[in-house]
């Protein structure tokens, strides 16, 4: 695998040449200047009548409007104000056009999106998510259209500095480009699996390739008869990115989240909490926009996408959710056989059909137009070919509603659990846990997205296009995994399996490590154990937590290793607790010696070319078995030396990394964020653009997830929102998104809420009338002509 996603920034793709290099103060000053007003009044063509926008000191948008079309109209208008740079390059990312600001090299990122583009019928994509989806979409794209209008009229601030700065103009925006199907690919998993596991078949053979694999129903790998998985590998889908096009795909950074709901049985107030922060790559701006939507029908506030309309999770009156993705098996590979005697001609069942071709033409930055053939098949879209087999794609963002997160257009307008399960039939991707809870009283848990129906193979390898392996429909939403107001007092999710065992459906293998999960669930279940009242405060303290059970194992080992060691850096560990602070030297010793002894086990065990695709879960199983296939004769004897003799090569490395003394090293001083901006490499961008690094605590296993990937210790993902919801007092919940509310680096919310996140604190999610004009910072009056 590779070492870590590479930030493939976009002034890499030929934008540098054509930025003039200007001073910072310049360009701060610039930067100022195109500020969208947030204060008075506008006259605004497409509004019906006068819509609020009340700006808290978060930079929060807390919109009043008189009838929903002008409700979304005016978020559409809002989210512009402040990420209108972000949007442009989302939805040009989605239509397959980047080339035409990037140049060439994002040529092929185009053919590929403009493959995964949703084909079907319109009229049944809108109305999956929700009756009045498109006229929503209408109304919120229109908002959009008149913002730029607005910057650009006649007396106007003028396009944000980020669009002078890369040289292109913002276009027209249409109800389908929200229909974006390329962060959807990018969250539906598995077709990255597949071609791992073939080339790791090809290298190993089934019975080893499998032994390397954590999966979950534990099975063994099943080619098909007469497959030829030869020549397949991930890298053939490496021009294929999710939503954030400065991001490889596939990438090989985690991307977990947490969510739980307590019940008030265990709450101070007596009503129930719901937490949650999802896990994303680290980037500026940020990927979430937080908005608060009050309209006849609506009033309901969270954390969205900024090209979307309305929330992906939060809450309204009466009902609050939260979301972690599921790892439902949602694509397939084909391998077609391609007729010899016909290239586009391929293989099926009733004999050779033809290759459905779709000519599209891309214009290119700096170059002549180019036009490319698309290639189809039965199964859908064709992402390599080598002369004799094509690579098709038969995956779920192909069906009608399929855009992720609209399906949360129904969600944010439930008022009970009923109401919620409803809703829940119409998320269909990502596919997600989502937690629930109502001022009601109750909470409850359901897993949702559409998951396949194979009925003769497990979808962990590509399978012959012709041999009648082919989907029987999708399992029934509500057959997935669910609980209402479960016994425990809680429920949790952090990615982990929440398939029951004999669950009648096989519809995934591929799950999160369980060490976040089990970590929550020991602090609730302390919590209800020991009758302690759980408070908005502890829910904070949980999110925030950086307690590595990992650690906590591998420490019980080196204690039993290593009852005699005298030396300063296996003490450090010993007399450590396994929580992994910034400032402490064990943390940075115990993340230096993990990677030596993941490399060391890999080795003995005789997998060390594929240890990046070796669980921690596989590395810990093996030390805690210690097996004499792997450890020798004595095998215990042999685990203790491998864990020995890695403490020495990481105290080695840490007198490398930062010095002689161990009174001075540090996790944070190795482990370190940065924002980066995608048009930082250009002469003086980057001071006004970029923020940080800052040291970090953490890691990928612990409830705050800080994950890095490969040879760096640089943090790459984690919590791009978070929420804490009480359904006792709607204000009193709590929030933070990261680095700030605005992309435009002039403002004052670009960076301001960067400090609360990295700190673990938060501000609170105003949300009652009194209370959001009581903390109105900015008042914005938005009317008709």
């Amino acid at each position: 695998m590779n070492s870590r996603p590479r930030a493939l920034l976009l002034s890499c793709f030929l934008l540098t040449t054509c930025f003039a290099q200007t001073a910072p103060q310049s360009l701060a000053a610039r930067a100022q200047a195109a500020l969208s007003p947030v204060n008075g009044k506008l006259s605004v063509p497409g509004l019906t009548q006068p819509v609020r926008v009340l700006r808290d000191r978060w930079g929060v948008a807390h919109i009043y409007a008189q009838n929903q079309h002008d409700l979304f109209f005016a978020q559409g208008f809002v989210a512009a104000q402040d990420r209108l740079f972000q949007m442009e390059l989302w939805k040009r990312s989605g239509q397959g056009r980047l080339a035409e600001v990037l140049g060439p090299s994002a040529l092929l990122r185009d053919i590929n999106a403009r493959l995964l583009r949703y084909r079907g019928e319109m009229q049944a994509e809108y109305a999956s998510y929700s009756p009045d989806t498109e006229a929503i979409l209408r109304a919120f794209t229109d908002g959009i259209n008149a913002e730029v209008r607005s910057l650009t009229s006649k007396g106007g601030p003028g396009l944000p500095l980020e669009f002078q700065l890369a040289g292109f103009q913002p276009e027209s925006w249409t109800p389908e480009d929200c229909l974006n199907r390329m962060a959807a690919f990018s969250m539906t998993g598995n077709a990255f699996s597949e071609l791992r596991n073939a080339e790791l078949v090809a290298k190993l053979g089934v019975q080893r390739a499998s032994a390397v694999l954590d999966l979950d129903p534990q099975v063994t790998l099943d080619p098909a008869p007469g497959s030829d998985l030869g020549g397949l590998k991930p890298s053939l889908l490496k021009n294929l990115v999710g939503s954030d096009v400065r991001i490889e795909f596939p990438s090989d950074v985690a991307e977990g989240s947490n969510n739980w709901t307590v019940s008030g049985e265990l709450t101070v107030s007596g009503k129930p909490m719901l937490a949650n922060d999802p896990h994303r790559v680290i980037a500026g701006p940020s990927l979430r926009y937080i908005v608060h939507l009050v309209a006849p029908g609506w009033d309901v506030i969270g954390a969205g996408e900024p090209g979307l309309p309305g929330v992906a999770l939060g809450h309204n009156q009466q009902i609050a959710w939260g979301f972690t993705i599921f790892g439902l098996d949602q694509q397939d590979l084909y391998l077609e056989e391609l007729n010899p005697a016909e290239p586009l001609q391929y293989k099926t069942p009733s004999g050779w059909e033809r290759v459905r071709v779709e000519r599209e033409r891309f214009r290119i930055k700096g170059g002549p137009p180019v036009e490319v053939d698309l290639q189809f098949t039965r199964h859908g879209p064709v992402l390599w070919e080598d002369g004799k087999r094509a690579l098709a794609l038969h995956w779920v963002g192909a069906e009608p509603g399929t855009a992720g997160y609209l399906g949360s257009l129904a969600v944010a307008r439930a008022g009970n659990w009923q109401e919620f399960e409803r809703a829940m039939e119409r998320w269909k991707v990502p596919s997600e846990n989502i937690v629930y809870a109502d001022t009601e009283g109750n909470i409850g848990e359901h897993s949702t997205g559409l998951a396949p129906l194979r009925q003769n193979w497990t979808g962990l390898l590509p399978v012959p296009g012709a041999a009648g392996y082919e989907w029987a429909g999708y399992v029934p939403n509500s057959e997935l995994p669910h609980s209402f107001n479960p016994a425990a007092g809680f429920v949790a999710t952090a990615n982990h399996k929440m398939i029951p065992e004999k669950y009648s459906y096989s519809v995934g293998f591929e799950w999160a490590a369980p060490y976040r999960f089990h970590r929550i669930e020991e602090v609730l279940s302390r919590a209800r154990d020991g009758n302690r009242r759980i408070t908005l405060q502890d829910m904070a303290k949980l999110q925030t937590d950086v307690v590595s059970l990992p650690a906590r194992e591998l420490l019980k080992l080196l204690r039993a290793a290593s009852a005699k060691q005298t030396n300063a850096v296996a003490q450090l560990l010993l007399r450590w607790d396994g929580t992994l602070s910034r400032d402490l030297a064990a943390g940075a010793v115990y993340e230096v010696w993990l990677r030596q002894v993941r490399k060391a086990v890999a080795q003995k065990a005789k997998v060390a070319e594929h240890v990046g695709d070796w669980s921690l879960e596989k590395v810990l199983e093996q030390l805690s078995a210690a097996p004499a296939d792997v450890f020798g004769a004595n095998p215990i004897a042999g685990r203790n030396q491998l864990l020995l003799e890695t403490l020495d090569a990481a105290r080695k490395e840490m007198r490398q990394l930062q010095g002689p003394n161990p009174q001075k090293w540090s996790w944070g001083r190795l482990h370190k964020v940065r924002f980066r901006h995608s048009l930082d490499q250009a002469p003086g961008n980057a001071q006004l653009l970029d923020l940080g690094p800052l040291a970090r605590p953490g890691d990928g296993y612990t409830v705050n997830a800080t994950s890095f990937e490969g040879g760096s210790f640089q943090q790459e993902a984690g919590a791009s929102y978070r929420e804490i919801l009480d359904t006792s007092d709607w204000d009193r919940s709590l929030a933070v998104n990261t680095p700030g509310q605005s992309g435009q680096p002039g403002s004052p919310h670009y960076s301001d809420l960067l400090p609360l996140w990295d700190k673990g604190q938060y501000f609170p999610l105003l949300y009652s009338r009194e209370a959001v004009e009581r903390g109105a910072k900015d008042r914005l009056l938005l009317n008709p002509p």
